[in-house]
Order: C-alpha cells, then structure tokens, then sequence
C-alpha cells in the first residue's frame, strides 16, 4: 500500500473514533453533532491554522532584501518543484530548525529558525527547504492540520464526556465513560503520529528528488538533530500539539520509532536517505551519529 493509501486510512480511522465516541455519549444523535463538530473545527483550521502556527512560534515574514540568498534558493527549489513561491519567515530560535504551513500551495509559508540558518552549509539549507517544500506539494500541510484538530476534539469531547450523559449511553455505564476519557485520546495520538510519520519518510524522499542529492538533506538532518537534542526550543515546549510541524522533533523526545513518536527515528531516515542516494550513484556516508 502506497503512503498516500495508509494517510486515507489514518484520517478515516481518526474520523471515525469521533463518530464512535459520539454515538457512545449520545447515540444516533450525539455522533452526528460530533462528525458535525469535527467539520466546524476543521472549516477553522483549514483558513487560520497557518496564521495560528506562525503566530504561537513568533515568526516574522522576510523579504528578499533581508535574506537575497535564501529567498533565491527557495524561487529555484520552488520551480524545480514546480510551486509557487511561499511566504518566508524567521524563528529567533538559536534551535535549528524549520517547518512548513498553508491549506494548500497557493497560500503556503516555510519558516526557518535562526539557528538553523546560522548553523548549516547552503547545501543542507537547501536540502531542508526542498523537505518542507515537499510537505506543501503533497498538501501534507492539510493533512496534518486535519489530523492535529480531529486529535484534539477527540481529547475535548472525551474530557466532557461526563457532561454530556455519557454513562446513560455507554453500555458499560460510568466505567466506559471513564475508560473512554483515557483511551480515545491516546488512540488519536497514536493514529496522529502515525500519519505524522509517514509523511515524514515521503517528504525526506521528494524533497531530495526536489534538490537533487539525499546527502545534502542527510548531512542537514544529523546536524539538526544533534542542535534540536541540545537547545531548547520553548514556544515548542509551550506548544508541544505542534511538535509533528518540525523537520526534526523540537522537544527533546528519544528518536525512536516508538509508539508515541512524532517523527521516524533519525537513524532510519538517514539510513533510507543514504540508499536514495546509493542508487543515483552517490555513495558518501552523511555525517553521524544521530542518537
């Protein structure tokens, strides 16, 4: 099954525990206030999510006078990917880092930390921009606004279930309800960060396909992470429902492939970055260890 077909099933699977818990407070009734809960929540999301993630990091759009370099990289990197040219902005973050937001390529940003922008070659800048303008050309943006607003209605509407008359609709009465409280929102966590990874693996490959060498996004992935392990990066730490943005996890959590994580272990996006480039003929090692 193909990336994309796992990301279908993710979100359906997502959608369809907040029907479930619906139907469980309410019945018939209270599932179709949640799916119409979900579908509020997400008309939302879809045209400020952008503003909102922006805004909780304290980025600031640049123009081509303040970065003549960057801005010339990502209009060269944009038509290789065959984009529009996104909005940029700066992070005052000395955390190297970077992520991409928009409801779709028309309306995208990328935003870079200082760190990061102090900290890599052109060559690894330019392999994570072509990683964040792969998110915006598969519109993983979208999915994962989707995805973060549905996770977090499931925690809401699970955290009110007691309000609702949960018990009178759960067939195991209080008990379930409390049950409830506790797994749906780790179920939507697991299915968030599942779909979060997937994605990651698909942008580290497109991206690479985007700049032209898997090394140069390699060698930028074991600096970030060796950075990000080592500097906090506190509008992150306040806002950890937005850690699966970044291109390297922001909050200090052990880079496994664990069942909680936002993001693959690094060794193994590495490792699949170093076989992309083994088979166009590129043999160099990046740089490690990675954690």
């Amino acid at each position: 099954m193909t990336s994309y077909g796992r990301t279908f099933i993710l979100i359906a699977a997502m959608t369809a525990l907040f029907g479930a818990i619906g139907l469980m407070l309410g019945g018939v009734g209270g599932m179709l206030i949640a799916l119409g809960l979900a579908g509020a929540m997400n008309a939302f999301a879809y045209w400020n999510s952008d503003k909102l993630a922006l805004r909780m990091h304290g980025a600031r759009e640049i123009g081509r006078q303040d970065a003549p370099n960057l801005f010339a990289m990502i209009e060269n990197l944009s038509a290789r990917a065959e984009l529009p040219m996104p909005r940029v902005y700066v992070i005052d973050n000395p955390q190297p880092n970077a992520f991409a937001t928009g409801r779709n390529p028309e309306n995208a940003a990328v935003a870079a930390t200082t760190g990061l922008l102090q900290s890599l070659s052109h060559e690894e800048t330019a392999g994570v921009m072509a990683h964040e303008l792969a998110h915006i050309k598969n519109r993983d943006t979208l999915i994962m606004t989707i995805t973060a607003t549905i996770a977090g209605g499931v925690s809401m509407i699970a955290n009110f279930a007691m309000f609702f008359g949960g018990s009178r609709n759960n067939p195991l009465g209080m008990v379930g309800v409390i049950l409830m409280m506790i797994l749906a929102p780790m179920a939507a966590a697991v299915v968030q960060m599942a779909i979060s990874r997937t994605r990651e693996y698909e942008a580290d490959r497109i991206g690479s396909e985007i700049c032209g060498n898997p090394l140069w996004l390699a060698s930028a992935l074991a600096n970030l992470h060796r950075g990000a392990a080592r500097i906090d990066n506190p509008s992150a730490e306040a806002n950890p429902q937005t850690a699966h943005m970044f291109i390297v996890n922001p909050l200090h959590a052990h880079a496994v492939d664990g069942l909680f994580s936002t993001h693959p272990a690094m060794a193994n996006r590495i490792a699949r970055l170093e076989a992309q480039a083994a088979a166009m003929g590129l043999t160099a090692k990046a740089p490690g260890p990675w954690g």
